[in-house]
């Protein structure tokens, strides 16, 4: 029997089922874009998000026959930039150490990208409502890591580990919390929840302080989520200073600088200041009944002697020396722990900037394309604002939504390559599920204009 002849209902269920299923593995890549800690050494050592990465490609690339938008194929474009930069840098590699990083690497590059342009093309494909629904689900994920976090610190000071109760047995892994030092025989605990470090999560959790911090803001008064997101932005935000992450501090700070200007009318606004008063109250309670405790832990952190403030300045002396031996191509993608083995001692030594990293181990043309990548995400973000700003001048009710959260993505755009400078996580998942909303952002509201919603 030909399809022709199948009755339409039974023609339909397969469609619909492959596209829930599309779905759901693309929001399930979302939802686990910063779980990093959640992994298996198999085949060297492979993530739940690059489990549900490469089956959310898997299934995009069997099921999904719309062409793709525009963006997909300039990032394309950007995708061969690099791999051309970093085959080349291949030359410069002579060990094996060296070929397996590299190898590691390239992997990691070849997905991150795949999925980038995958998802651009399935958020302007899906539409509005769709493009919402996603960002949700990567909003929750942040909070769901928060949660584990601060379940993980109250464990912790009660004595058990809630790593071993429940990551290790599952992952097979030590994984624990990060322990800074001690004051008076007193742990201190740094919150990292399910990623590696807390310096990784106070960077993370730049992207939906300061992403949906302007989109809050611009809620109606009554809007269904209001509350929920003013309640979710100081949650994460205390978790934020839990991290005790100098980097993410930095980061968050230069954001808001971005935001500054154009909602400095709302920053003085009771939406604001009250949310930002519960947080103050919170912060004050616990400085006061651990004064000593928290008064010599903050003189460590800021002080710019310790060995910690010393490691992300010195590895900046490490750009001279690569310059001087190869100047346009590095030592290879993925091989700055490689080089610098015989000088810390360590295998897995990592360059405490994501921006050394670029320059060290692809070169000046690998951190020229870099720049003009950004340049192009902030040209699509600008685009994002004046299309916002297009519908507000329209009477386009979702106008005051575009142009927040095109706000709100600049600023995050920004804290996150400030906080890069002394740490690296643009390399992850999250930071490539975070340019994939905001490339498409412009394109999945730009039918509005035409009479056309999506």
């Amino acid at each position: 029997m030909t399809a022709a002849a199948l009755p339409a209902s039974r023609t339909l269920v397969v469609p619909r089922t492959q596209e829930r299923i599309v779905t759901g593995l693309f929001f399930a890549s979302l939802f686990v874009a910063t779980f990093e800690k959640v992994h298996w050494n198999v085949a060297g050592q492979i993530g739940i998000n690059d489990i549900a990465t490469i089956l959310f490609l898997i299934a995009y690339v069997a099921t999904e026959r719309r062409p793709l938008p525009r963006t997909s194929a300039i990032v394309l474009g950007f995708f061969a930039a690099f791999a051309l930069v970093y085959l080349a840098g291949f030359w410069n590699i002579d060990t094996q150490q060296g070929l397996t990083q590299f190898t590691k690497g390239m992997t990691k590059f070849v997905i991150h990208f795949a999925f980038l342009i995958a998802a651009i093309g399935y958020l302007a494909q899906r539409g509005e409502g769709f493009f919402w629904r996603a960002l949700g689900w990567f909003t929750v994920g942040f909070v769901a890591n928060a949660v584990y976090g601060i379940l993980q610190l109250g464990s912790q000071l009660a004595g058990h580990s809630l790593d071993d109760l429940v990551l290790n047995p599952l992952t097979g892994g030590a994984a624990s919390i990060n322990i800074y030092g001690a004051i008076g025989g007193q742990n201190i605990y740094r919150v990292n929840a399910l990623t590696g470090d807390p310096n990784h999560l106070g960077v993370m959790l730049i992207v939906p302080l300061l992403a949906l911090t302007p989109v809050y803001l611009r809620l109606p008064r009554g809007h269904r989520l209001r509350w929920p997101l003013a309640i979710a932005l100081v949650f994460l935000l205390l978790v934020d200073i839990a991290t005790f992450s100098r980097s993410g501090g930095v980061g968050l700070i230069a954001g808001l600088l971005v935001l500054a200007l154009p909602y400095r009318r709302f920053f003085r606004s009771k939406e604001f200041l009250y949310p930002l008063g519960a947080v103050v109250v919170v912060l004050l309670g616990v400085l006061y009944t651990h004064k000593h405790f928290f008064e010599t832990f903050l003189r460590q952190r800021v002080s710019t002697q310790g060995s910690s403030t010393n490691a992300h300045f010195e590895v900046y002396s490490f750009i001279g020396q690569i310059l001087h031996l190869h100047p346009l191509l590095g030592l290879g993608l993925n091989n700055f722990a490689v080089y610098y083995e015989f000088i810390t001692g360590k295998s897995n030594y990592g360059a405490h900037s994501y921006w050394v990293a670029v320059v060290v181990e692809s070169g000046l043309l690998g951190l020229a394309v870099w720049i003009v990548f950004l340049r192009y995400a902030f040209v699509r973000l600008l685009a994002a604002r004046r299309l916002g700003r297009l519908l507000d001048r329209l009477g386009d009710p979702v106008g005051a939504q575009v142009r927040p959260l095109a706000y709100g993505m600049t600023a995050a755009l920004v804290g996150t390559i400030v906080a890069n400078f002394f740490y690296l996580t643009v390399q992850f998942y999250y930071f490539y599920a975070f340019l994939a909303f905001a490339l498409a952002l412009p394109v999945v509201f730009a039918g509005r204009t035409r009479g056309r919603p999506g």
